[in-house]
């Protein structure tokens, strides 16, 4: 059995999920693909043999032509392409956010709980990063003893936009962090503080604290202006001794002219390759064989990202710790 998919949205990450399933992952098939312009639509169906090519979003995620569709479109239209992909049968993997809004979050959740099954998977593709993995393994391991810490640091070149704010640092580009920070721990952020040092520059770098169920202190540094490079790195401190990530996109150092030299990568794809491969093949799984993958994150995941994203702005604009209030988690994600 082949899983039909439709791809809807064609920018960066809409590319590397259509490579993937039209060139590297088996049980599946790229049948469509959808964007508001068509001729970028037909480029994409022609680069890698889709059938069908679309440009009403709506259209391609309820489709009776496909089994499951990828949101790759822009952040506001997630949640509802994702409800109406639930409300048509189609299995959905949607690019993070699930929504910049918590409540519509909830709906999805409203919905998958009405029908009795979960539909979504989230694109929190750290979860299936090797580094990352090896970190939980042997956190689980008792290796470093009980979690008192963990050090997470996001850097990126340039902002991808001249409107570009610090609250979105803290609602778009922060998620992953701390979707990761509650995966690897295992339990739920409960207060957020965030600060910005002094500097000139028009986007200024945030720090944010997060405060977890059990005390565990998570710290997130997240620079879009780092100019360097692209870099992701953590590290968690427990009882016992500490775990570093290492960089996975670093293949060579380079010695010439008298100097040693590593090289860093100007985007995200490089460094998380594996990690969209691992994830997207565990999303066609879940679809054969008909239950969620263990690691992928849900629709409670998604809406966990946000709430913490929406207090986190709060914290930003009053100065002040905030809690992280959440709805009691429905029994469908438990």
């Amino acid at each position: 059995m082949s899983v039909r998919v439709a791809l809807i949205g064609t920018g960066i990450m809409g590319m590397d999920h259509a490579r993937l399933f039209a060139e590297d992952l088996p049980n599946v098939e790229l049948h469509t693909i959808c964007d508001v312009d068509e001729g970028r639509a037909k480029e994409v169906a022609d680069m890698f043999g889709a059938k069908t090519v679309l440009t009403n979003p709506e259209s391609a995620a309820t489709s009776s032509e496909i089994d499951a569709v990828v949101i790759a479109s822009p952040d506001p239209f997630h949640a509802p392409l994702t409800k109406s992909a639930i409300l048509a049968g189609k299995h959905v993997l949607c690019e993070k956010p699930l929504s910049p809004s918590s409540a519509e979050c909830i709906e999805v959740m409203e919905l998958e709980t009405k029908i009795g099954k979960q539909m979504t998977q989230i694109g929190f593709m750290r979860r299936f990063d090797p580094s990352y993995a090896e970190m939980k393994s042997l956190l689980l391991q008792g290796k470093i003893g009980q979690a008192l810490m963990m050090h997470n640091y996001h850097r990126n070149v340039s902002v991808p936009s001249n409107d570009f704010t610090p609250d979105m640092s803290i609602s778009n580009s922060a998620p992953h962090e701390y979707d990761i920070a509650r995966f690897m721990l295992d339990e739920e952020i409960t207060a957020i503080s965030v600060f910005q040092p002094q500097t000139q520059q028009a986007v200024k770098p945030v720090f944010m604290v997060l405060e977890s169920e059990s005390g565990v202190l998570v710290n997130v540094e997240i620079n879009n202006v780092a100019a360097y490079g692209y870099d992701v790195r953590a590290e968690l401190v427990g009882e016992k001794g500490s775990l570093f990530l290492q960089p996975t996109n670093v293949l060579t150092e380079q010695h010439t002219d008298l100097q040693a030299t590593k090289g860093y990568a100007a985007d995200w794809r490089p460094r998380f390759a594996e990690s969209y491969r691992l994830q997207n093949k565990a999303w066609i799984n879940s679809i054969l064989t008909g239950h969620p993958s263990d690691i992928a994150s849900n629709a409670w995941d998604g809406y966990c990202a946000t709430r913490v994203a929406e207090t986190g702005v709060q914290a930003l604009k009053t100065g002040s710790r905030q809690i992280v209030e959440l709805i009691d988690k429905p029994a469908l994600y438990r």
